[in-house]
């Protein structure tokens, strides 16, 4: 993924579920990303892990890689993040050093979360930067969505 797409009144949230079942189609974890600033979607990324061999590769990764690129800037200054999990400790400091303005994310994640969950990051004191953050948005169709996805590794 990791697609720009043209401003309008597109839904991030749905854009980044669609990043989500790719990914699950390509055998990642499926987690998805959007980020969008003033209305303009910047970038869409899934996770990419495997294809990538890169730990580092999750969807908020490679969405904020890209949108940085986009604007030219290592800082997000007005941007939202957009994605389909609850943020791991990784994730949640690279939200925090590219200044994300808003955070959303679907399901929580209480075993690898780090929003609500676990080390619960931005309310640390050496977090410099803490996004507003809005969880549980359409958190029973993440859940289903990561819960087919192992059954079927299982099976």
């Amino acid at each position: 993924m990791g697609d720009s797409c043209e401003a309008g009144r597109a839904d991030p949230l749905g854009l980044a579920f669609a990043a989500a079942r790719e990914a699950a189609r390509q055998g990642e974890v499926p987690v998805g990303a959007a980020i969008v600033r003033d209305g303009a979607v910047l970038a869409v990324a899934a996770n990419r892990p495997r294809a990538l061999r890169d730990p580092t590769a999750h969807a908020e990764i490679l969405a904020i890689r890209t949108a940085c690129r986009a604007l030219g800037d290592e800082r997000l200054v007005g941007c939202d993040l957009y994605v389909t999990l609850e943020p791991c400790a990784m994730c949640a400091a690279a939200i925090s050093f590219a200044r994300i303005r808003r955070l959303y994310f679907a399901a929580s994640d209480p075993k690898g979360g780090a929003v609500e969950h676990g080390p619960r990051f931005f309310t640390q004191p050496t977090c410099h930067h803490a996004p507003e953050v809005y969880g549980g948005l359409r958190e029973s169709e993440a859940a289903a969505l990561l819960r087919e996805f192992f059954r079927d590794r299982r099976d």
